[in-house]
């Protein structure tokens, strides 16, 4: 896709989590396309688009590598039939190294939260700078920019708890098996309202945070600090 051109959250919705959940549980059958089948056709769909938004994008993105990690390792452990307890390390583990990997990054010039949220691609971060500049109040707003990385990386712990505690609760047939693949479907379809969504509440909750501290310290709505001009500084 071109660079400029956002992926279509239905769209990403269906390939993600709907298409692969029922393939997982309606055509993992002996008389279908058999467990192993129904797995990695399951897998095909979300690895072929993250691939190809990859491609698509031109550029490296570190959570998007995760993502795809994160499928291939889903695979292995299904596919070499692996202690299902892996299952739950490994979806546990992805947001729990984003969330450490947003700690650890207040110790550097580059905060994630900037790549996160306050990104020159959402907000016009020269503007609000030079309002920060003229009201004296840029070290202020430092603070908290600081603040609100470590809002985003508990958001990251908050997923990578709910994710131990489901893939625990649901997944317990053996891997590779026909009931193994029929929970990893019902885990992809709950993992979306029970963790996704949370998750984007909590994360508009540290915009919001943001949007306050811009209003406060710069003296700019949100709706005045957001980048009209397609992301270019």
């Amino acid at each position: 896709m071109p660079k400029s051109q956002k992926p279509n959250p239905l769209i990403e919705l269906l390939i993600n989590i709907v298409i692969p959940s029922v393939i997982l549980m309606k055509l993992s059958g002996e008389q279908e396309l058999g467990a192993a089948g129904g797995l990695l056709l399951a897998l095909a769909f979300p690895l072929g688009w993250g691939a190809f938004d990859l491609i698509g994008r031109r550029k490296i993105n570190f959570i998007s590598v995760l993502g795809l990690v994160s499928i291939l390792l889903t695979g292995g452990i299904g596919l070499l039939q692996l202690d299902t307890q892996w299952l739950a390390v490994k979806e546990a583990a992805i947001p729990g190294l984003i969330g450490l990997a947003v700690l650890v990054s207040t110790r550097t010039r580059y905060p994630l939260v900037k790549t996160l949220l306050y990104s020159p691609a959402l907000i016009d971060v020269r503007r609000v700078q030079q309002h920060l500049d003229v009201r004296g109040t840029a070290r202020d707003f430092e603070v908290r920019l600081q603040n609100a990385t470590y809002l985003l990386g508990g958001t990251f712990f908050f997923s990578a708890a709910m994710n131990y505690f489901l893939a625990t609760w649901i997944v317990t047939s053996p891997a590779g098996s026909e009931a193994f693949n029929a929970e990893l479907g019902r885990l992809t379809l709950l993992s979306y309202p029970m963790i996704a969504l949370p998750s984007m509440l909590m994360m508009m909750a540290v915009l919001y945070y943001l949007a306050r501290a811009m209003r406060e310290l710069a003296g700019l709505k949100l709706t005045e600090a957001l980048n009209q001009g397609g992301g270019r500084q």
